[in-house]
């Protein structure tokens, strides 16, 4: 995968270097290119902002810059053999980004990210390549960061990861929160390793058993558990089918019952007295 990122703050991508991100690039999985939006500025001040039409505060990147950087990337990205670029735009009021986001994401052999500052870029400039090429306006949180830059190193940790030989166990995303299949929309469960004691505590007995099954089953408990206690929005969001007859069990001692207005088993689920204490 190619990666490129255009920013007035390059060393904030720094990060890039380090831990599986930076060993995927060593190892030549993940082609990765910083790039400074003030040298695609031609004014002595290096400017890349300025005053909003229509007033109000703060400021907005002007199109110029991104227009040239942007044109300036892609060429290099096509006369290097990279093809089916996809720019992703890190914006509060974009799409959430979630882990059926990043699988998608990581299919693409190309990814462009303008990391904006102020305001904003100048809407104008999202418009001009949307009509070239995918544009993804990403949102990693219902909140605003100073810019982009730090959704850029969430977005590219979620996805490089996903990228065949970037983990040493292929199969370690496959429990993870919102990983596609069995565990959709559902968080995780807590996870324990050595010693078996430590400060008085101890762990599940289940997990010193040596039952595949039951351990199986216990895990996807605590998952249905955690979801239930920290986002029961996700547990009404889910598939029916993606709900055992165990599971159903499960979820009527935490406090779930299917809608009576439903089909059976429905997709809404409403909470009922009686909830495990």
């Amino acid at each position: 995968m190619r990666l490129d990122v255009v920013t007035i703050f390059p060393e904030y991508l720094d990060p890039l270097n380090v831990s599986l991100v930076g060993k995927a690039r060593a190892r030549g999985q993940l082609d990765v290119h910083v790039h400074d939006l003030r040298s695609w500025t031609y004014d002595r001040h290096n400017t890349v902002d300025d005053t909003p039409y229509g007033g109000g505060p703060g400021m907005v990147m002007k199109t110029e810059p991104w227009g040239d950087a942007l044109d300036s990337v892609l060429a290099d990205g096509y006369e290097t053999g990279s093809h089916a670029p996809a720019l992703i735009v890190p914006t509060p009021s974009g799409r959430p980004f979630t882990q059926e986001l990043a699988v998608e994401l990581s299919a693409r052999p190309w990814l462009l990210f303008t990391p904006a500052r102020y305001e904003g870029i100048d809407r104008r400039v999202i418009d001009e390549y949307a009509t070239r090429i995918p544009v993804h306006e990403v949102s990693i949180g219902d909140y605003v960061l100073a810019g982009g830059e730090a959704a850029v190193l969430v977005i590219t940790e979620a996805v490089a990861r996903l990228l065949p030989g970037v983990l040493g166990n292929a199969e370690s995303h496959r429990d993870d929160s919102f990983a596609p299949g069995a565990m959709a929309n559902l968080l995780e469960g807590p996870v324990y390793t050595k010693p078996p004691e430590w400060r008085g505590r101890g762990i599940p007995d289940v997990l010193l058993s040596g039952h595949h099954g039951k351990i199986a089953r216990w895990r996807r408990d605590e998952a249905l558990r955690r979801t239930t206690a920290h986002r029961p929005d996700l547990i009404e969001r889910c598939d029916p089918k993606a709900f055992d007859k165990k599971d159903r069990e499960m979820l009527s001692i935490l406090g779930w019952a299917p809608d009576p207005e439903g089909e059976p088993y429905g997709r809404f689920w409403r909470r009922t007295e009686g909830v495990e204490q």
